[in-house]
């Protein structure tokens, strides 16, 4: 399937709606954008919800200790 759109002066374009029906593109996605040589690669991405980092923040303890925190405090 291909498609034909135009870019605004702001750099802003529109994805053609039989292009995001078939990509299951939906309001507020997020897209990654990736160069191939002489074509842009378009991807929707899912990217991890506070809810789910903070689930996982108590698995993350090896290094979470006062001596740890003084160490690198400075960088």
């Amino acid at each position: 399937m291909m498609q034909i759109a135009k870019i605004t002066s702001k750099g802003q374009t529109t994805i053609p709606a039989s292009i995001r029906k078939a990509a299951k593109f939906e309001n507020g996605d997020t897209l990654l954008f990736e160069m191939k040589e002489d074509y842009v690669m378009l991807k929707k991405i899912t990217l991890p919800s506070d809810d789910y980092l903070k689930s996982i923040s108590a698995t993350l303890n090896e290094w979470n200790s006062p001596e740890d925190e003084e160490a690198w405090r400075e960088l």
